[in-house]
């Protein structure tokens, strides 16, 4: 089946942000925003009025982190993953120590081998850690 969508500009998009969910979105923003050598931006309001996402922008790309009062967080590795972050640090031993200072946490599965270092972050959430390549 020919694709009827080819080249037509007005269909191509840009991802502008990711939304991740944690029990205190602000917390997650914070542990993340201070990884990614950033800052929390001004807060979204929910309905009534109250702080519940946390937007941290890298560069182009911005990370939202809502606040959900129903959020649990995987058991890994025995739960499947909807997603996770890879992120990669120039001195990924210092990155390491850095992000453990901060509140993440390095579970005992490690099926990286010499490849990535699985973490958690402060809401339990997988992310994978990588030099630079």
């Amino acid at each position: 089946m020919a694709d009827t969508h080819a080249g037509n500009s007005a269909l191509s998009g840009k991802v502008l942000s990711h939304a991740i969910w944690a029990e205190d979105g602000r917390e997650l923003a914070q542990f993340y925003a201070a990884a990614l050598g950033t800052q929390v931006s001004e807060p979204y309001l929910d309905e009534d009025g109250n702080p519940a996402a946390f937007p941290v922008w890298v560069g182009d790309m911005m990370y939202v982190f809502w606040s959900a009062t129903t959020f649990k967080a995987p058991t890994w590795p025995r739960d499947e993953l909807a997603f996770h972050m890879d992120v990669s640090f120039d001195d990924i031993e210092a990155a390491e120590k850095r992000l453990l200072e901060l509140g993440a946490t390095k579970p005992a599965h490690q099926p990286g081998g010499d490849h990535w270092t699985v973490l958690l972050d402060p809401s339990g959430q997988p992310f994978c850690i990588s030099g630079s390549r």
